[in-house]
C-alpha cells in the first residue's frame, strides 16, 4: 500500500492531541513490575513498542518482541533477576540482527544466565532467571545505545549489593539516561549520579510507591513532526499548531527539539502544560548540530534542511546505524530520490552533511520506509514543498505513533491510498 500526500491548501489552526511518550511508558511498566506495586498508569503510550511490552511482562516461555529494540533491551535485564524462571526473547529479522553483546555481557558480570540461540551478541536469547549481585563496580561503555545502560539501571534496586556502574568515554543519549534515573526517583529508588565523574550508584532499596496513579507525558519525539511541518510551511502561512501535554520542564530529552527547530524558524509558547508552535522567521542558513543526545530527532531536522534549503552539518548521529534500519543510509537514499545528495556516515560513522549538492530528482518518486516509524513520518511533510509524496508502507508509523495519518488529515493534509503497481 502506498499513500499519496498532499498539503493544506488554507492555515493550519489545528490542537493535536500527541501520543503518549513510549520512553516513559516502557520504563514505568518495567519499574512497576519491579515493585509489585499494582499502581496505574494513565495516558499509557498505545503504540506497538508499548504493546509488546505489556505483552512481555505476561512472562509466556516465549516472547517476541518484533522491532521494539526498548523492550528487547529492558526485557533482557527484567528476565535476567527472576529467579528461577526461564524464557526466550526473540524479534524481527532485523532484530535478529541488531547487537546487545553489552548488555549481555554486562548482565553475565551480574551473574546472569544468558545464552545466545542464533548468532553471538545478537538476539534470539534463552534467559535462565537468578538471584543477581553487583560484587564490583560494572563498567560499562557509555558511547553505546543508552538503553543498555537504563536497563541495567532498572533492576539495580534489586540486587541484593545494589549497583555501582562506571560509564567509559563519552555517554551517549545522557538525557535518556537522566530520564531512566529522574522515575526510579519517583518510585522510591536511591540512585545518584555524580557530577563531572560517569559514576552512578544505586542503593539496594527496592521500589515503593504510594499513590494510586502516575501520568505519562505527551511524547515530544513525535511532536518533531509537527515542528517539521511548521519550518516547511513558512511564515505566510500563519499556522499555529497547539500541543497539550507538552511541557518545557520535560523529562524527556527531545524536549531540545524545541531549541532546534527554532534554528529553522520555529517559534514556540509554552504554558499551562501545553506547546504552541507557529513560525516565525529563519535565524540562521547554516547549521551545525550534535545529535548525542537527541538521536531521534534527526530524520525530521534531516528533511526540513534539506527541503527548507538550510546547509548542514549533523554529527552524533552513529546510534542511526542500529535502529531500525540504517537509518543513515536509508535518509541518504530516499533524499536522492528526490534531488538531495547527502555526504557521511560511512562505515558506522556519524557525521551527515549537505551543501547543498543535488542530483536528478525522481518522477513521482516514492518513498521507501524500511519498516521504519520514523521515516515514514519524516518524510510525509515533503509534500508541502513538492506538491505531493508518495509513502510506502505507511502502516509502519503504528510503532510510535498510530494516530499520525488521521492527526495529518486533521489539520487539512489530504491523503489518498493506493495499491503498489
Amino acid at each position: 500500500m502506498i499513500y499519496i500526500v498532499k498539503p493544506p491548501t488554507h492555515p493550519i489552526r489545528a490542537t493535536i492531541n500527541l501520543p503518549a511518550s513510549k520512553s516513559i511508558s516502557n520504563r514505568v511498566l518495567i519499574i512497576r513490575a519491579l515493585s509489585g506495586c499494582n499502581f496505574q498508569i494513565k495516558n499509557l503510550s498505545d503504540c506497538d513498542d508499548t504493546n509488546v511490552m505489556l505483552s512481555g511482562l505476561e512472562l509466556p516461555d516465549i516472547i517476541d518482541v518484533g522491532a521494539a529494540g526498548t523492550t528487547m533491551r529492558f526485557m533482557t535485564a527484567y528476565l535476567s533477576q527472576l529467579e528461577g524462571q526461564i524464557h526466550t526473547i526473540t524479534g524481527s529479522e532485523r532484530m535478529k540482527q541488531r547487537p546487545i553483546k553489552v548488555l549481555v555481557d554486562a548482565l553475565r558480570t551480574l551473574g546472569a544466565d544468558i545464552e545466545y540461540l542464533g548468532e553471538i551478541g545478537c538476539p534470539p536469547l534463552r534467559i535462565h532467571g537468578k538471584k543477581l549481585a553487583c560484587t564490583d563496580v560494572l563498567d560499562m561503555d557509555g558511547s553505546v545505545s543508552s538503553q543498555y545502560i537504563s536497563a541495567i539501571l532498572m533492576i539495580g534496586p534489586m540486587l541484593s549489593t545494589g549497583l555501582k556502574l562506571r560509564l567509559d568515554g563519552e555517554v551517549a543519549s545522557r538525557p535518556y539516561i537522566e530520564m531512566t534515573l529522574a522515575l526510579m526517583r519517583h518510585f522510591g529508588a536511591d540512585a545518584e549520579w555524580r557530577d563531572n565523574v560517569s559514576f552512578i550508584e544505586v542503593k539496594p532499596s527496592p521500589y515503593h510507591y504510594e499513590l494510586d496513579e502516575f501520568v505519562v507525558e505527551s511524547d515530544w519525539s513525535a511532536a518533531a513532526f509537527w515542528f517539521e511541518i511548521i519550518a516547511l510551511r513558512g511564515i505566510r502561512n500563519k499556522d499555529l499548531i497547539k500541543l497539550p501535554g507538552l511541557t518545557v520542564e520535560s523529562l524527556q530529552g527531545d524536549s531540545v527539539g524545541m531549541f532546534l527547530f527554532d534554528r529553522l524558524g520555529c517559534a514556540f509558547n509554552g504554558a499551562n502544560n501545553s506547546i504552541k508552535a507557529e513560525h516565525n522567521f529563519y535565524s540562521s542558513k547554516s547549521q551545525n548540530i550534535d545529535f548525542a543526545k537527541c538521536p531521534d530527532l534527526a530524520q525530521a531536522m534531516v528533511v526540513a534542511s534539506c527541503l527548507g534549503d538550510f546547509p548542514f552539518l549533523y554529527t552524533g548521529l552513529e546510534s542511526l546505524h542500529i535502529k531500525e534500519t540504517d537509518r543513515i543510509e536509508a535518509l541518504k537514499a530516499e533524499l536522492m530520490k528526490l534531488g538531495y545528495v547527502l555526504r557521511g556516515g560511512d562505515d558506522g560513522e556519524g557525521d551527515l552533511m549537505w551543501q547543498r549538492g543535488s542530483c536528478r530528482k525522481q518522477k513521482s518518486p516514492v518513498i521507501e520506509t524500511y519498516k521504519d516509524h520514523r521515516m515514514a513520518m519524516a518524510f510525509a511533510p515533503a509534500c508541502i514543498k513538492l506538491g505531493e509524496i508518495r509513502i510506502a508502507d505507511p502502516g509502519v508509523v503504528s510503532k510510535s505513533y498510530p494516530h499520525f495519518w488521521d492527526d495529518l488529515k486533521m489539520a487539512g493534509f489530504t491523503i489518498e491510498e493506493v495499491e503498489e503497481s
